[in-house]
């Protein structure tokens, strides 16, 4: 047992060593105004609202991560925080029930597969090869693709499933990262309906030119893989030991309420790809579907899913941790919910004490896909300790 004394110096020291990490934190231009374009890594697949990797790289930097622990991310999107540590070498944990957010974050952070070129051309010859062949069951398929290009799509995804290269994975998510592209769907940023002069032909050629890129960011790599563990799973049903080692640090930008609908903007690729957006709808935190039906959710909803995520959070992270949170404010029927509050408010009542909090600009190219409707301009950086 420590004794008072003791305890009293611990805690001073606690004090003093949380001022000067603040200072630190307090210096930072966290706008990163003077940000260069996105690397190839980071560009490999279109997701929205990307967590851009100043934010956890200079976290990483700055704060005095507990050695010989890992950091987790609970809701790891497209893997940023998982490469910002592998280039430092910290192990590192991801947990999103979104199914193209994992498999972006598995190639992201995985050693480059061999002999790409190879699997890809033997995965055309064989597409281009297939006698008829018969269209999967997916909901509004001929709204959403013209008919060549889904025999397209599926002639590629039965070569890929045929071959079975070590590079499968990444074959997979080339194509998954072309799909908005060759539909009818406008943009990536836009879910309407338009014609597009898409031929067959297209489909092979973007998903070659796809395939060949993503194999050069991963193999452009200056860094070793460290080990990093992604877990497909709703972050509020995982289990403590299924996080399989000490966490110093969680660094993360959690969905809110009434923001993206990531699983909408993932829809027909999750569909393609064998998956269930339906299911990933039911469960993701903010999605706004779930603010506009009958029992519609409120801010209360996140309250509880962030006590959820913070139960979690308590019993992974050892004494001493961080807890760092970037999160906007949402506009729910009206009314502005400041959700970075409600996240430090509930991190208090696990006994995590507020080191550093501050507001950035969110950059204009990030303002995308239904965020326009709440005309948030910032976001909070918010970081806890225990």
């Amino acid at each position: 047992m420590v004794s008072q004394p003791n305890l009293a110096r611990d805690l001073q020291g606690f004090a003093l060593d949380v001022s000067d990490i603040s200072a630190t934190l307090g210096a930072v231009d966290w706008n990163f105004s003077s940000r260069k374009r996105l690397s190839e890594l980071e560009n490999i697949h279109p997701y929205p609202a990307k967590f851009i990797p100043e934010i956890p790289g200079t976290l990483l930097d700055i704060l005095p991560i507990p050695s010989n622990t890992a950091v987790l991310d609970p809701f790891v999107g497209s893997g940023t925080t998982l490469i910002e540590c592998q280039k430092r070498g910290i192990r590192s944990v991801g947990i999103d029930l979104n199914p193209i957010a994992c498999l972006i974050s598995q190639i992201k952070t995985s050693p480059a597969p061999r002999h790409v070129e190879k699997a890809l051309k033997e995965v055309l010859s064989y597409a281009k090869l297939m006698p008829d062949i018969e269209l999967p069951d997916i909901p509004n398929l001929d709204h959403w693709f013209k008919r060549p290009i889904s025999e397209a799509v599926e002639r590629i995804l039965s070569g890929i499933e045929a071959i079975r290269p070590p590079s499968e994975d990444l074959l997979r998510l080339a194509l998954s990262s072309i799909l908005v592209r060759i539909s009818n769907q406008e943009s990536d940023t836009r879910y309407a309906a338009v014609v597009k002069d898409v031929q067959p032909s297209d489909v092979y050629e973007l998903f070659a030119s796809a395939a060949r890129k993503l194999d050069r960011a991963v193999q452009a790599r200056d860094y070793h893989c460290t080990s990093s563990i992604i877990l497909e799973r709703d972050t509020l049903s995982v289990k403590p030991s299924e996080i399989g080692c000490p966490i110093g640090a969680v660094i993360t930008s959690p969905p809110y309420p009434n923001a993206y609908e990531y699983w909408l903007y993932h829809k027909y690729r999750m569909w393609w790809l064998g998956y269930d957006p339906v299911a990933v709808k039911s469960k993701e935190i903010g999605a706004r579907a779930h603010f506009f039906k009958a029992n519609h959710h409120t801010a209360d909803h996140f309250v509880e899913q962030m006590r959820g995520s913070f139960a979690l959070i308590a019993d992974v992270l050892v004494a001493g941790g961080f807890v760092c949170f970037v999160v906007g404010r949402s506009k729910i029927h009206g009314t502005i919910v400041d959700n970075a509050q409600i996240i430090q408010d509930i991190g208090h009542e696990f006994d995590f004490r507020t080191v550093f909090r501050t507001e950035r600009m969110i950059a204009a190219s990030r303002k995308t896909f239904n965020l326009s409707h709440a005309n948030i301009k910032t976001e909070t950086l918010l970081v806890l300790s225990r």
